[in-house]
Formats: structure tokens, C-alpha cells, sequence
């Protein structure tokens, strides 16, 4: 059998049927995420010498780009879809998740890598890198509507903003985890160039970088096109277009890119917050990011029928129960003490700390910076957090989110 030609025909069904999974997971209840690690793990023991290799440890640099291009798809879309303006008041739950609870993580993590799980210190806070966001591919199921909808909630947009900004504030502490592993091997490396360079500059040039982008393609689009009809274009693909453009020359620059497709997002959506092109815009981002979730799910469920697991212990299934639930729950509940949220609500947010794509990412990012001792148990232990992420997440994501809306529309 010809293998690509089957693999145009897997992702053609793939795709085909994610025109249908939202309505299917509205109405089962269930993340159409998990039906596609299930697709791809029956495909991957009915063909598995057909099918190309899953396993991300052996294709490094797809995986690496894979991931990047769902996460920053997926950011786009989040920041094109949050009809609450910035201003630190009204943005202080998902500020505050998106730092204080991501270093509680990381830091808790770490610890439990280290003194439990046996790893170095640098492989244990890379771990905690990796872990820690909440990510923006996965979590669809409890992020807030297309823009302008009329539904309000607050959990939605915490969480959606939340992951919008923490896929690009972990990115310090997975270059800290470098930092910590070239010293360990005695290169060139010091703490305080780290701090100066990969957490100020580069968050401090990607939020600018950003917000400036934002500002000028939304007078491009709202202003000068009202003026000058030929620049005028109500076409999605300008979603993906400046994801890739804002992305590329932030990097370039050697900023985070991740900060500053979101920042940039959040400020084209509020440019002319009411312009129906902002539907026009989420929707063709989102279809894209749909299409590439397909392919990575089912590329991680071939990934569980191979060996992926091969190096899970029963010490690290207990560290990733104990961080799905205890960890993330807990330091989401410390730093919401105080806030207005109901209780019911605290609750939501602090448990959807959704894993993806994200996590594998880092870890593909951080294996081309610097060679890891224990990468195969980092890739088993990632795995196995996104799977239990995927399952659990997925069959309470709808039945929670419906009883919350349920209960604001009382009120």
C-alpha cells in the first residue's frame, strides 16, 4: 500500500469529520479531542508499519514545528475572540493565573522531579516548564464564544486569557531550565544574563512588538481601507497571514513570538471591537487550528500505541495524578483568594488547567537547545499528563461549563 497516499487519505477523513466534531461533542459532552487520540490509536494498530513514525522523540524537528504552528494558530484565534479590553483591573484573574499559579506549578513540579521523580535539576525544571501553561489548543471546551457573542462568563474568559498569555510567560523558565543544564556542564551560561535577557527583553520587546503590530494592521484594515478602497479585503486568510508575519519578526528580533501573536491579536480585536470582519478573522483561524489539532491528536494516539510510554514508572503516574490534582487545583484556589468570583467558579478555573500541545513544544524546543538526561521519561511523563488531561478534562469540560453558564444567566 502506498503510504502517502494513505496518509492523504487518514488526514482528508480527519478532516472531514472535524466539519462535524463540535456539533458531535455538543452533543455527547464529550472534547472531540478525545475521539481523535482514540482515531489515532486504532489507526496506529491497524496500519503501524505503514503510518509514519509518531513518536516525537525520533522526529524532532516536526514536532517541534508542528506544535509551533497549532500554538500560535491557536493564539490568534484566542486573542481575536476576547471582547474584554485590556486594563489590569479588569484582567486581573487571568494575570494573576498566568503568573503567580504558573510559577506555584513550576516550582511545585520541579521539587516533585527532583526529590521524587529522581531527575536533575535541570531536566526537573524543564519539566515544571512544560507542565505548567494552560494550553490554548486543547482547551476550546471552556474558552469563550466567536467574537461579539452574547454569552458572558467569567470562568470562559479567564481561562481563555489565561491560556492566550501563559504559553508565552513559561517560555523564561524552559530557557531557565538551559541555563541551568549548560552550567551544570560548565558552559557559558549565568543566571543573571538570563534574567536580564530571556525574561526582560524578550517578554518587554514581544508585548511592544505586539501591540505596535496590532495598532498598525488594524489602521491598515479599519482606517486606511475606509479611505482607499483598494486596500479594502474582508478575507480570513489575513488572520493567518499576520499570525505568521508577527510571529517571524518577533523571533527574529529574539522576543518571545508567542507574547506577541496574542498581544497583537488582543489589539486588532479592539482596534474596531464591533467590525463583523473580526468573525470572518476567528472564523478561518479556528478552522485551521482544528485542522492541525486533528493531525497532532492523531499523531499522539499513534504515539500511546508505540512506545511512548515505554519509560512511565508508577512514580511518575503518581507525580502526574498528584499535579493534575492536586498542584494546578490548589495553587489556582491560593491565588484566587480574595477575588469576587463565586466559589463554584474558583473551583472551575483553578481545575481546567488544560495540557496540550504546548507542553510538547517546550519539550521539543529545550531537546534542540541542550541535550536532556532523562528525555525519554520527560516524553512519557508529558504524554501520559496530556492523555489524563484529554480524558478527564475532555468528559467535564461541557456537563461543568453548561452548569456554570446555567447558574450566571440565574443571577
Amino acid at each position: 500500500m502506498d503510504q502517502y497516499i494513505l496518509i492523504l487519505a487518514l488526514i482528508g477523513f480527519g478532516s472531514f469529520i472535524i466539519c462535524w466534531m463540535p456539533k458531535i461533542s455538543e452533543y455527547t459532552g464529550i472534547s472531540y479531542a478525545i475521539f481523535y487520540v482514540v482515531i489515532g490509536f486504532l489507526m496506529y494498530r491497524i496500519f503501524p508499519d505503514i503510518l509514519p513514525n509518531p513518536l516525537p522523540q525520533q522526529n524532532p524537528t516536526l514536532t517541534l514545528h508542528l506544535t509551533e504552528i497549532v500554538v500560535i494558530v491557536s493564539l490568534m484565534g484566542a486573542g481575536i475572540k476576547i471582547d474584554r479590553a485590556f486594563k489590569f483591573k479588569a484582567w486581573a484573574v487571568p494575570l494573576k493565573l498566568a503568573t503567580i499559579t504558573m510559577i506555584l506549578c513550576i516550582i511545585a513540579a520541579t521539587i516533585l522531579g527532583y526529590y521524587f521523580l529522581g531527575l536533575g535539576l535541570a531536566s526537573a525544571a524543564l519539566l515544571g516548564a512544560a507542565l505548567a501553561p494552560t494550553d490554548p489548543v486543547l482547551a476550546s471546551d471552556v474558552q469563550v464564544g466567536p467574537p461579539n457573542d452574547e454569552a458572558k462568563s467569567e470562568t470562559r474568559f479567564s481561562l481563555t486569557a489565561e491560556a492566550g498569555l501563559n504559553d508565552g510567560m513559561a517560555f523564561p523558565f524552559t530557557w531557565l531550565a538551559i541555563t541551568l543544564g549548560l552550567i551544570s556542564m560548565g558552559g557559558n551560561a549565568e543566571i543573571s544574563n538570563w534574567f536580564l535577557f530571556d525574561v526582560i527583553y524578550r517578554i518587554v520587546a514581544g508585548v511592544l512588538i505586539g501591540y505596535f503590530s496590532g495598532k498598525f494592521i488594524g489602521y491598515l484594515v479599519f482606517d486606511l481601507s475606509t479611505r482607499y478602497k483598494f486596500l479594502e479585503t474582508r478575507d480570513g486568510l489575513l488572520a493567518i497571514s499576520i499570525t505568521l508575519l508577527v510571529y517571524g519578526l518577533t523571533e527574529l528580533l529574539s522576543a518571545y513570538g508567542f507574547i506577541s501573536v496574542f498581544i497583537c491579536a488582543i489589539t486588532l480585536r479592539h482596534f474596531e471591537k464591533h467590525h463583523a470582519y473580526h468573525t470572518e478573522l476567528h472564523s478561518f483561524s479556528d478552522q485551521v487550528e482544528r485542522l492541525l489539532t486533528c493531525v497532532l491528536l492523531i499523531l499522539l494516539g499513534g504515539a500511546l500505541a508505540n512506545s511512548v510510554l515505554d519509560s512511565l514508572t508508577w512514580e511518575m503516574v503518581v507525580f502526574v495524578l498528584a499535579f493534575i490534582f492536586l498542584v494546578r487545583p490548589l495553587s489556582g484556589m491560593l491565588t484566587l483568594i480574595g477575588s469576587k468570583l463565586h466559589a463554584k467558579e474558583k473551583l472551575a478555573i483553578s481545575f481546567f488547567g488544560i495540557k496540550g500541545m504546548g507542553s510538547v513544544f517546550y519539550l521539543a524546543f529545550a531537546f534542540g537547545k541542550f541535550d536532556f538526561k532523562y528525555q525519554d521519561e520527560l516524553w512519557a511523563i508529558t504524554a501520559f499528563t496530556i492523555l489524563i488531561s484529554v480524558i478527564l478534562h475532555g468528559l467535564t469540560a461541557t456537563p461543568i461549563m453548561k452548569r456554570l453558564t446555567g447558574k450566571a444567566k440565574k443571577k
